[in-house]
């Protein structure tokens, strides 16, 4: 057992309601165990997911967001392809959407507002204006609500959810940030790092048990052994390879700073689901209701108490 308790989920769009489902399983098998963790982190639709937590939600509002709002937040329109070029010069969803979404859900509420502590990543592209003396750069953002000097508890909930969703070409940037993906699409070890932070979280490391919960993989692999490539025949896999690959480096650290106390939840996808896939929400929902959940459910038994 520990005592103090973080869930972290990842990025991947709609996919989210397969995390969401997962959730809900597990809270079924063992109820009040949502209540129990300290620190909800997430990044892009992830993210999403956890400012709701943290706001009290119960898993099914997550599944609901999904399954019955996906496509208010991924509409199109022929006209909108005629003018972006079909996605070459505009991104290829507007952010309106997802805003009227996450305003009936959160209104004015802030991150000071929120019942639950909460970390969510973004990337700042820095437009703001230049100041005498600082070097501009664009920089990884991490807004939470924990008290002290950087807290970001005054900033709204919609604001924040935007920000960390705002996945480069699928949506326009929002006041300077995009996606929390870019720089971590697995924000197990930043939330640990704001967990033993001793100006935030304040943990010991040997207190912290850590349940991380992927939106699904699909295998992926380059079967060249010896190819000289240049950044035509990169461009394509290069996205997918630096971002699993970052998440890949969480899970390293956090499996070994933590050992036992840390647990991955890290489906099988049947083939690969881009993060706009309205149309496959039945497929995620189904092979999130027959994933084998007991060594999830051992762990929770042992460390969630």
């Amino acid at each position: 057992m520990s005592s103090y308790r973080i869930l972290t989920i990842d990025g991947g769009g709609i996919r989210g309601v397969l995390s969401s489902v997962l959730l809900e399983r597990l809270q079924a098998g063992q109820p009040g165990f949502l209540q129990k963790v300290d620190l909800f982190a997430g990044t892009s639709t992830g993210g999403l997911i956890a400012l709701g937590l943290a706001a009290g939600w119960d898993p099914v509002q997550a599944r609901r967001l999904y399954a019955e709002k996906g496509r208010q937040v991924f509409a199109d329109t022929p006209q909108d392809d005629l003018r972006d070029l079909g996605n070459a010069v505009g991104a290829q969803y507007s952010l309106d959407g997802l805003y009227t979404v996450l305003q009936e859900l959160f209104g004015d509420m802030r991150l000071g507002d929120l019942p639950k502590k909460v970390l969510v990543s973004s990337f700042d592209l820095d437009n703001a204006p230049a100041r005498s003396g600082v070097r501009r750069s664009w920089k990884p953002k991490f807004f939470h609500n924990f008290p002290g000097p950087d807290s970001d508890a005054a900033e709204l909930v919609v604001d924040v959810a935007l920000r960390t969703c705002a996945a480069p070409s699928y949506f326009p940037i929002y006041q300077g940030y995009v996606d929390g993906g870019v720089v971590a699409g697995n924000p197990s070890m930043c939330a640990l790092a704001q967990a033993l932070d001793p100006a935030t979280g304040h943990q010991l490391l040997t207190d912290v048990a850590l349940l991380s919960l992927s939106t699904g993989r699909y295998p992926r692999y380059l079967a060249s052994r010896d190819g000289d490539w240049g950044w035509v025949q990169w461009a394509r896999p290069m996205i997918d390879l630096v971002l699993e690959g970052m998440a890949d480096v969480a899970h390293y650290q956090c499996c070994r700073g933590l050992g036992g106390r840390y647990h991955r939840l890290d489906p099988e996808l049947p083939g690969p689901i881009s993060l706009d896939r309205v149309d496959q929400v039945p497929t995620l929902i189904t092979l999130a209701e027959v994933v084998d959940l007991d060594k999830t459910a051992e762990w929770l038994s042992r460390y969630f108490r």
